[in-house]
């Protein structure tokens, strides 16, 4: 039964996403940008949908109020294709930042660059990356929300934490506030996992971090408070759902956790 409700939301969430490209793109690209951007909200909340009634995988968030006026960014653990969507429909005006070649795809590049998304070449150095500081700076003037995964490509859920220092230099030079996000969406829709399982969890918007730390101390302080929430949520998303098969890196994870003495 997994099997089948996972082929079929499969089914589902590409012809969904392909009819709705198709239909929608004369009227997405006529409008001006912030309004367009309701086309690709409505798809991604279709995609949380067709979780929740096909697979049964639901969410709640925890934390909205932690989010600041005005531009900001978000710096969410990445564990899944579906955490690059589902938070969509809750923000104001996002942008990201993405591998460039995923510019290059016909339409979803479309999309991408009527939103202003910034494309960077990660092997790139030097003016390049000067160029996406620079955009970057543009679009977070313009008061919207940096969306930067500090990790740069997705871990499996308890894996090792591998994080990069980009995010640092962005916060060192933009001068706003970065608002950690952690859930374990990497349990419910696997990376490379055709199967996905159903269950509820949270997803949990921490306290930002404000501007004036210094780069060191800054990165320090996120991967510590990104890290300790973590693990603090996967104890907590695992007991309330005692039938997911947990991936090995988890279920190490798990086993430390409860070898701690408790405080």
């Amino acid at each position: 039964m997994l099997l089948l409700r996972s082929i079929l939301f499969n089914i589902a969430f590409y012809a969904n996403t392909i009819v709705r490209m198709i239909v929608l793109s004369p009227i997405y690209f006529l409008m001006p940008r912030k309004a367009a951007y309701r086309i690709p909200k409505a798809w991604a909340a279709s995609c949380n949908w067709l979780m929740a009634k096909i697979v049964g995988a639901t969410f709640e968030i925890e934390g909205l109020e932690n989010v600041p006026e005005g531009g900001c960014i978000f710096a969410p653990k990445h564990q899944s294709a579906w955490d690059t969507v589902a938070l969509l429909p809750f923000q104001k005006d996002p942008v990201y930042i993405l591998k460039r070649e995923l510019m290059w795809i016909p339409l979803f590049g479309w999309y991408a660059a009527k939103q202003k998304m910034i494309p960077v070449n990660r092997g790139a150095r030097g003016k390049v990356m000067l160029d996406v500081m620079k955009r970057t700076r543009q679009e977070m003037a313009d008061g919207r929300q940096l969306i930067i995964y500090p990790e740069g490509t997705r871990r499996p859920p308890g894996a090792e934490p591998v994080y990069r220092h980009g995010i640092a230099r962005i916060y060192k030079e933009i001068k706003v506030p970065v608002v950690p996000v952690v859930a374990h969406w990497g349990l419910f829709w696997g990376r490379r996992s055709l199967v996905k399982y159903p269950g509820h969890f949270k997803v949990k918007i921490l306290p930002a971090i404000q501007p004036g730390m210094g780069s060191e101390e800054f990165y320090h302080h996120l991967v510590e408070t990104l890290e300790k929430a973590s693990d603090d949520l996967l104890i907590e998303t695992v007991a309330e759902n005692p039938h997911l098969p947990l991936p090995e890196s988890a279920a190490k994870r798990l086993a430390e956790l409860r070898a701690k003495p408790a405080a």
